[in-house]
């Protein structure tokens, strides 16, 4: 008879020492039918899973499942559920007993878990789903779980909305002494990553990180001290810093704000070159500079041909508003351009090469980039394919008249170094119907709400289907209003109307 543990890979040794005798499931060759098949189909699993099996809720496992416990391993195996998992069995007790009675599988989605697996009460997050397993007479003998950690991938996008909040919020900082006033806040709203607060790190620093000159952070006693942990810290930091430095440079720039103007200004559009203009299509594009300060800023728009003549429009946001955002915005903007005609792949492909390039040579440079690859589709309409990553939606104007923004999924802005699968999306431009990219500069300001903005572009656009791409940029900047309180950059491609 082929030993039943012979799958077991790198557990067998684990599996080996277990004197299964002495467990709740008593010797092996005792076990019952139902038993045996769900540990042969356990270890044959590439998938994380575990048997929790009987009343006491005995513990056999799979090679993927092992690192999941980490330091539990290899006591866990063959030992009770509730003694291995104490300090999380009020929430998952209630749930495997439920199963075992005849209340049918469970399913939960990213659950908090404060495990200790590590030596610490670690706040980890899972997605898995108890199911019963009945012997031949059909009574439930056990539970099997089919598990993933999640625990990553939620603590991505928490501290990814914290940052982008964070940037968004700098961005009005005006004076270095406004930098507390207007960052505290926001950190707050994190106090599992960031719990505590001090102007300095106490203590010799042992625990805590030192954010800015006078704003340090104790690290969470529930999270691993680790590279990610880390680095989330520095891009903080790093947001901080660029604030401070934007608003320091804001002083400057207001004291000789009658001299850099102009020429900041010109600096600007030299770097914008005029946009492709290819047959049977309009294209338009605009940029106008804050309303007050030094004209400068990491917006951008682009438009150029590629070798098999699909015309790419992209529009982007470099974050900051001053000379090295612009200088950044130089930067991605040029490294957009070579890799889209160098690669000749999908905007999503352009994207996520554009990301590495990033992290390597501009590591602490943010950026949200939407880009448009045109293609003729046949019958005089046009194949847009466009992949967005952290950018606000573009506009359809359909050629009924209809405005509607084209949202998708959020996709993590450029530079935070979050790896995400980037997604390309698809949509048919009609005869006379034009797709719009704006930064948003045009529709945000300091008091009001984004999403007020985005309802009141769409209104301003709909039966606009008449008006040529320049008209609908010079409609918009004229409805919108000419004193902003950041950059705008437009970017409009209409397909010629039927003749």
């Amino acid at each position: 008879m082929t030993d039943l543990f012979d799958a077991a890979g790198a557990l067998s040794t684990a599996y080996g020492d277990v004197d299964w005798a002495g467990t709740p499931l008593g010797p092996v060759a005792s076990w019952s039918p139902a038993l045996c098949a769900s540990v042969d189909l356990t270890l044959h699993t590439r998938a994380p899973v575990t048997l929790l099996w009987g009343p006491q809720f005995v513990l056999l496992y799979n090679e993927a499942y092992a690192p999941m416990i980490a330091d539990k391993h290899p006591a866990a195996l063959g030992a009770p559920a509730r003694v291995v998992f104490a300090e999380i069995w009020a929430t998952i007790g209630p749930m495997l007993e439920s199963v075992l009675t005849g209340g049918g599988a469970t399913w939960v989605e990213d659950l908090p878990l404060f495990m200790d697996r590590r030596g610490f009460v670690e706040e980890t997050y899972f997605t898995f789903s108890y199911s019963p397993v009945r012997g031949p007479g059909g009574a439930i003998e056990g539970v099997i779980d089919i598990a993933a950690e999640t625990t990553e991938q939620v603590l991505g996008h928490r501290r990814l909305a914290l940052l982008s909040r964070l940037n968004d919020r700098l961005a009005d900082l005006e004076s270095p002494d406004e930098l507390l006033e207007l960052a505290l806040p926001v950190l707050r709203e994190d106090p599992a990553d960031l719990p505590e607060f001090a102007a300095e790190a106490p203590g010799g620093g042992r625990g805590w990180v030192q954010l800015a000159d006078s704003l340090a952070v104790r690290l969470s006693a529930h999270l691993r001290d680790d590279d990610v942990y880390r680095g989330f810290l520095r891009l903080v930091a790093t947001a901080l810093g660029h604030g401070l430095h934007r608003a320091r440079a804001r002083e400057s720039e207001r004291r000789s704000v009658a001299v850099e103007r102009e020429l900041s200004e010109a600096l600007q559009r030299s770097l914008l070159t005029a946009p492709a203009q290819p047959e049977h299509l309009q294209v338009a594009v605009r940029y106008r500079p804050a309303g007050a300060g030094a004209r400068l800023g990491g917006d951008w728009h682009d438009s150029f041909l590629l070798p098999d003549g699909r015309l790419t429009l992209v529009i982007g946001d470099v974050s900051g508003h001053d000379r090295h955002a612009a200088a950044a915005m130089t930067q991605v903007r040029n490294l957009l351009r070579g890799i889209s005609y160098t690669l000749r792949v999908t905007p999503a492909g352009v994207l996520t090469a554009l990301d590495d390039a990033l992290a390597g040579l501009a590591p602490d440079v943010l950026a949200t980039v939407v880009i448009v690859q045109i293609e003729a589709a046949g019958q005089d309409r046009w194949r847009l394919l466009w992949s967005n990553a952290g950018h606000p939606p573009p506009m359809l104007v359909q050629a009924d008249g209809v405005a509607k923004p084209l949202e998708t999924k959020p996709a993590p802005l450029l530079g935070t170094r979050i790896r995400t699968r980037r997604t390309d999306h698809e949509v048919l431009l009609e005869p006379a119907a034009s797709l719009v990219l704006y930064t948003d500069g045009l529709i945000e300001r300091r008091h009001g709400d984004i999403d007020d903005g985005l309802a009141e572009l769409t209104r301003a656009l709909t039966d606009r289907v008449g008006l040529t791409a320049e008209e609908i940029c010079d409609h918009l900047l004229i409805h919108f209003g000419y004193a902003t309180d950041d950059d705008v950059a437009l970017a409009v491609v209409r397909a010629h109307p039927l003749t």
